[in-house]
């Protein structure tokens, strides 16, 4: 019998479907792993490029690309390892758009650019088992990081390979990576007998040294929620937050209902009315829920409110965002608060915790800290509230180490002057940045070095300094660049004087200048010299000491006296309408002498700081040192009769 025409489409149709899903929609299996993973008696690591694909915009020059790679973390070592770390250095100027079972230990959020490389860390499992541990089951003792994210100028066929990949958990060596046919880099990574780290059997990772370290205890467990307290404490002899913002990603829909200690920097529940959590939690008055940002700001509290019954109450709370070294006061060397926390179906049981992920933590003209993901550590003990001589213990605990990375731009720089040279050395050219906008540039050079001030513009604002300036360099016969520099731009300024240098000893005057906005309270500075520290004999208005950093005794901690300890901010002249507006300031003079530092030499460069940190942030330094003025014989009196002609003539403009 003959197949009828319309029995014919119908077939064909038939195998159309059929055929689709094979090509179009089944998962693919991931590929094997190399044959050297079975070879490796330690911690296998491969990065595998998959593929790419040309993406907009075309451009022949900067032309990008969308890449897709997978790293792989295979355990076969004989014993767990804990928190897996991996360091992949990039090396296209890499965008990373999104990463499966891993998250970036500095706490960045993607979208982001990982052109110099970045740590990832395993979640939501950090743990990898051992073969003995399952009897060889894989899924326990692999994770697999699929990549997805943007590089350029590398066109398929052509791999873009990262430079290097590595093992970063404490107690591994690993050699240089291998390249294994055109788009694999694999390593094995062997423990190193001469490093000591947990021992084996340990539950928990042991706790790790950091310039500052975040605690999240689980104090109070429910089903549905949990009550968690957490723990800010600075170990750096010069690091410190002022109104610290310490904010994080829930991963898994938690919602904070309540704080206390601290307070949300936006107060908004609308993520939850239009979320999953208002379908689920129907009794809860969500008017009443403090934030529902998948990633929450804290910020401390106000002194106010310490005494507070329902938003204070916590030892450690409420001084307004500041947290200061040891050095200056232990008391104030941490911040504490609580967070009633609510959880999301499926982790409706009491065990069923998951700490949010990458934390960062900022201030006021500080440090830039950089902190890795959370570490579940032994649990933390508290005193018991009673009062009874005995310690209660969280139901868990993790640990969060952030350490201090130089900003790009400091906030701060310094100018030196001395005795023997009747000009400044000012501050450098956009020392604090702001210059990269198309309007400064028309305005004023980037690239011109600052222009030697006279004593007078030190406490002038910098757009007010130009008459002065110019007229200096007219007298010191000094050529001006056509257009002037730009100014420093810097919230605060250090100015280093070299008074005198005798025989005996030496002196050294100190100013501060705060050109912002903003009162400095319990302000410090602190000034590296590397062979003056051991003569150091007082600080006259200022609190001196010295303190030892990385087991170096060559560092001056100084702050104000009590009473004198506000940087006050820049404020109106006696007459706004002339007057130029003028700077808080604190001034000191140190004396120093050269009984303990035989051979120093005060003038050539020795009496001079190093490096400047005000609050903890290093300052920008000038690139030279003052210098003994040849002409300054001869032109000493004309100036001394000058000067006080201009300064005069100036302020009166």
């Amino acid at each position: 019998m003959g197949l009828t025409p319309n029995f014919i489409s119908w077939i064909l149709l038939l195998s159309l479907f059929t055929t689709i899903p094979l090509t179009s929609s089944q998962p693919q299996a991931p590929p094997p792993l190399s044959p050297d993973a079975n070879l490796c008696n330690g911690v296998f690591v491969s990065y595998v490029y998959s593929t790419g694909t040309k993406i907009k915009p075309n451009d022949t020059k900067n032309q990008p690309y969308r890449f897709e790679s997978a790293i792989t973390v295979l355990n076969n070592g004989r014993d767990e390892l804990k928190s897996w770390r991996v360091f992949v250095k990039f090396a296209h100027r890499e965008i990373l758009v999104s990463a499966t079972n891993a998250v970036l230990s500095d706490g960045s959020s993607l979208p982001v650019s990982v052109e110099n490389g970045t740590i990832f860390s395993g979640f939501p499992s950090a743990d990898l088992k051992s073969a003995i541990m399952t009897a060889g089951d894989v899924a326990q003792m692999e994770a697999r990081v699929e990549l997805v994210g943007t590089q350029f100028g590398v066109a398929p066929p052509r791999v873009p390979l990262p430079k290097n990949i590595t093992l970063v958990n404490d107690g591994w060596s690993c050699p240089k990576p291998t390249q294994r046919g055109g788009n694999v880099l694999e390593i094995c990574c062997t423990p190193n007998p001469n490093i000591t780290t947990a021992k084996i059997g340990e539950k928990f990772l042991p706790r790790q040294e950091g310039d500052l370290t975040i605690m999240y205890d689980v104090i109070k467990p429910y089903q549905s929620s949990y009550l968690t307290q957490v723990t800010i404490e600075n170990h750096n002899p010069l690091g410190r937050l002022d109104n610290w913002d310490l904010s994080f990603a829930w991963m898994k829909d938690e919602f904070i209902f309540t704080t206390r200690g601290a307070y949300p920097s936006v107060v908004d529940s609308s993520e939850c009315i239009s979320g999953p959590q208002a379908k689920y939690y129907k009794e809860i008055d969500f008017s009443n829920v403090l934030s529902c940002a998948r990633r929450p700001h804290i910020i401390d509290l106000p002194l106010t409110k310490y005494n507070d019954t329902l938003m204070g109450r916590i030892p450690f709370c409420c001084r307004n965002g500041t947290i200061l070294p040891r050095s200056m006061d232990p008391e104030k060397s941490k911040s504490v608060f609580q967070m009633q926390v609510y959880k999301m179906p499926p982790d409706l049981n009491i065990s069923a915790i998951t700490p949010p992920q990458n934390w960062q933590i900022k201030g006021n003209i500080n440090p830039d800290y950089k902190c890795g993901p959370p570490v579940r550590v032994s649990s933390s003990q508290f005193p018991d509230p009673s009062g009874l001589p005995s310690n209660r213990t969280a139901f868990a605990s993790w640990q969060v180490v952030c350490n201090i990375t130089q900003p790009a731009t400091p906030k701060c720089c310094v100018s030196f002057s001395s005795y023997f040279n009747d000009s400044i050395i000012p501050c450098k050219t956009c020392a604090c940045g702001g210059c990269s906008s198309n309007r400064v540039a028309r305005t004023c050079s980037a690239n011109s070095p600052a222009l030697l001030l006279p004593i007078q513009a030190l406490l002038i604002p910098f757009e007010n300094r130009t008459k002065l300036t110019t007229a200096w360099a007219d007298i010191k016969r000094r050529e001006l660049p056509n257009p002037l520099p730009c100014g420093d731009n810097c919230g605060v300024t250090i100015n280093w004087h070299l008074a005198t240098d005798y025989r005996g000893g030496w002196t050294a005057r100190v100013t501060l200048f705060n050109w912002g906005e903003t009162d400095f309270a319990d302000w410090f500075t602190a000034v590296e010299l590397k062979k003056a520290v051991p003569g150091v004999q007082k600080a006259y208005s200022f609190n001196g000491t010295t303190i030892p950093i990385n087991g170096k005794n060559t560092t001056v901690l100084m702050e104000g006296l009590p009473g004198l300890n506000y940087l006050m901010a820049e404020s109106d002249g006696k007459n706004p309408d002339k007057d130029f507006r003028v700077p808080g300031k604190q001034q000191s003079v140190m004396s120093f002498t050269k009984k303990l530092t035989p051979g120093i030499k005060v003038g050539s460069g020795d009496g001079f700081p190093t490096k400047v940190y005000f609050n903890g942030q290093e300052c920008s330094l000038p690139s030279v040192l003052p210098t003994n003025n040849s002409q300054r014989r001869h032109m000493s009196t004309f100036v001394l009769m000058v000067l006080p002609f201009l300064a005069l003539m100036f302020l009166r403009i």
